[in-house]
């Protein structure tokens, strides 16, 4: 009996990426073959399951090759073993970088370490996320920080030349390489309720103004670090609460602003000078490592928190930080508004992103 074959000869690598979003997710073979079926690939394909498990497992074994390479994303456009069009190479890289944004929130803040990574197993459980996928989430994270992290220049742009990572992606890995070198306490009860976008818009905030690099685009861990002598400045803002005369006129300016725009007036009024308290002496207090670290928590417990109890809007919340922040600029007798303008501008950031109403 005679047989005709088609025979196609070529040496572009063929890569499926729905079974590569398989493979990332930490699927076995046998899963993402019926993961496969399920999804109707045999009537699609007109074939078998044993043609499926063959195609599977050449595919598998393909991005276990290519693994490697994708640890360092600028070999992979110049290695010879796979010819892979350049499209499919940016995307072999942004999915192989693409994290869980459930499984980041669970890190954060966490030291990247062989401790942590004993970890995984619980937060495997927890969030769902297949262990296999944790783990490569994780060396991800652990790998970027370790590549980065001594580096001059901005964070962002260094992430993305060395690891050719969209905006957004690098962005979010500056947030993560900045939690977890200032180690932020991001595991409390009360802090639960915030996801790692809200942290990563804080940690936005904080490299842009408050870093290094806010003030030397040119020095080593310029967006790591934050700025020593800002941070000690910002013990010149006690005046606004230990000057009594200061502080009295302060609460006048911000409640003229507010009188008749905020239905939480009367409240305000009444504890303005614990708020305006807590606001300046949480600056005071960040020349210390620990103070640093308790930055989030001390947000909620001392502002957050008592705002909500009183029902404050955010628009209000919003308001009054505003007006708060303008006020000092009516005091004649100030002189530290570009230091206040530079603290307030960030935390009236974090505290408008993390009040949920």
């Amino acid at each position: 009996m005679s047989m005709v074959l088609d025979v196609f000869v070529g040496n572009t690598t063929i890569m499926d990426m729905d079974i590569y979003q398989l493979w990332l997710d930490g699927l076995t073979v046998r899963e993402a073959v019926k993961a496969r079926m399920d999804q109707g690939a045999l009537l699609e394909c007109e074939a078998n399951a044993e043609v499926l498990m063959s195609d599977t497992m050449d595919q598998f074994r393909t991005f276990q090759l290519c693994e490697r390479l994708l640890h360092s994303p600028t070999k992979l456009a110049n290695q010879l073993l796979f010819q892979i069009p350049s499209q499919h190479q940016r995307m072999l890289i942004e999915k192989y970088y693409e994290f869980d944004s459930v499984f980041a929130r669970e890190v954060l803040g966490k030291k990247l370490s062989k401790g942590t990574k004993k970890d995984l197993d619980d937060i495997s459980s927890k969030t769902g996320i297949t262990l296999k996928s944790c783990r490569r989430q994780f060396d991800n994270f652990k790998r970027v920080f370790k590549v980065v992290e001594d580096l001059k220049g901005p964070l962002v742009e260094n992430i993305q030349h060395h690891f050719l990572l969209t905006d957004t992606q690098a962005r979010d890995y500056a947030a993560i390489v900045f939690f977890a070198n200032s180690r932020f306490e991001t595991g409390k009860r009360k802090l639960q309720y915030l996801s790692f976008q809200d942290f990563a818009y804080c940690a936005s905030q904080l490299i842009q103004y408050w870093t290094t690099g806010a003030v030397d685009s040119m020095v080593e861990d310029m967006d790591v670090d934050l700025e020593k002598e800002f941070l000690h400045e910002l013990k010149d803002l006690k005046v606004l609460v230990n000057d009594k005369n200061m502080l009295d006129q302060h609460k006048v300016l911000v409640c003229a602003a507010l009188r008749g725009k905020i239905k939480v007036y009367r409240l305000m009024e009444a504890n303005f000078k614990n708020l305006s308290r807590a606001l300046i002496n949480l600056a005071s207090k960040l020349t210390h490592t620990k103070d640093v670290r308790d930055l989030f928590i001390d947000l909620v417990e001392k502002v957050i928190e008592p705002c909500r109890c009183d029902r404050w809007t955010l628009g209000e919340v919003t308001l009054f930080l505003t007006q708060y922040t303008n006020a000092a600029h009516g005091l004649g007798t100030f002189s530290r508004q570009v230091v206040w303008d530079r603290y307030m501008g960030v935390i009236r950031s974090c505290i408008l992103r993390m009040y949920h109403e």
